[in-house]
């Protein structure tokens, strides 16, 4: 038996707890703040439920082989109160965040070789607690070694691909590209197709351009087209498709603004590199949400 612990079941986390109970060696808990008794996901599969163990306090909770860390990057904090209770010695903790900083907030909190950053595409929403819309199967990507190959064997009975790939640097940078972008999603509270306005779409494509331009100086291996290639992503889409800072502002949540954008910002200046598009963009979220 393989006991797992997910922090933060919702769009991301809630799908991949769900999929991950759907194999009987796996004990499940989900650590929340708001308690429910079922968690139940549409997938493109079809329905799946599972009854895992809920705990709304790290009170009583002992360490696991597993913990999946699917909490906003603001959430840091009361994360880190989960993990005192959930990581031992041989605990292994997947990162599974935005941006291209996940191991950054838990370094020297636990052991390096036990820590594996996660870059995820699976497009989700939440409409209650316990209750997930999965919108397509998508993919996890994780740096090749020990942990990342012990990681990908726990999905092996989903249909989530898991890919262990040698250049971690390049993935997180491209997943930011396309994260960057959806800040116009955001901005002007529409779902993926304004991708398709062309005005808009420019504006997208300014975002990834400044993203490429300090991804590559942080060592990533980022293409030219990259930006033509993130607004054909976009119009790909489902056009009722709701990324996560859209939705979070829509829903007057707190956004993850630095994570997405203001982190090009900063590492931009860091390297000298001007980002005005991503400064501008993180100045009017923010204050549109002040």
């Amino acid at each position: 038996m393989t006991s797992i612990a997910v922090i933060g079941p919702g769009a991301v986390g809630g799908t991949v707890a769900a999929w991950l109970a759907q194999n009987p060696a796996h004990d499940m808990t989900v650590c929340v703040r708001t308690p429910f008794k079922a968690l139940a996901v549409e997938t493109p599969e079809g329905p799946i439920t599972t009854s895992p163990r809920v705990a709304t306090s790290p009170e009583g909770l002992s360490a696991v082989d597993w913990v999946l860390v699917a909490t906003k990057t603001y959430d840091t904090d009361s994360t880190m109160a989960w993990l005192s209770a959930l990581v031992g010695p041989d605990t292994r903790v997947a990162i599974l965040r935005n941006g291209v900083e996940h191991t950054v907030p838990f370094a020297g909190k636990v052991a390096a070789q036990n820590l594996v950053p996660a870059v995820v595409d699976i497009p989700a929403e939440r409409s209650a607690p316990g209750r997930v819309l999965q919108r397509r199967n998508g993919w996890i990507k994780v740096p090749a070694g020990a942990a990342g190959e012990s990681f990908a064997s726990l999905f092996a009975h989903t249909p989530i691909q898991i890919e262990v790939v040698e250049d971690f640097t390049t993935e997180a940078w491209k997943k930011l590209a396309l994260n960057c972008a959806g800040a116009v999603n955001a901005l002007v509270l529409k779902t993926a197709v304004v991708a398709h306005d062309e005005g808009a779409a420019e504006v997208m494509r300014a975002l990834v351009r400044e993203c490429v331009a300090v991804g590559r100086v942080e060592g990533a291996d980022l293409s030219d087209d990259l930006p033509d290639q993130v607004i054909a992503g976009y119009r790909g889409q489902d056009s009722a498709s709701m990324n996560s800072l859209h939705a979070d502002r829509a829903a007057g949540r707190p956004m993850e603004l630095d994570a997405r954008n203001g982190v090009i910002v900063r590492k931009g200046a860091a390297h000298g590199i001007e980002t005005p598009a991503n400064a501008m963009i993180v100045a009017l979220l923010n204050a549109a949400a002040s």
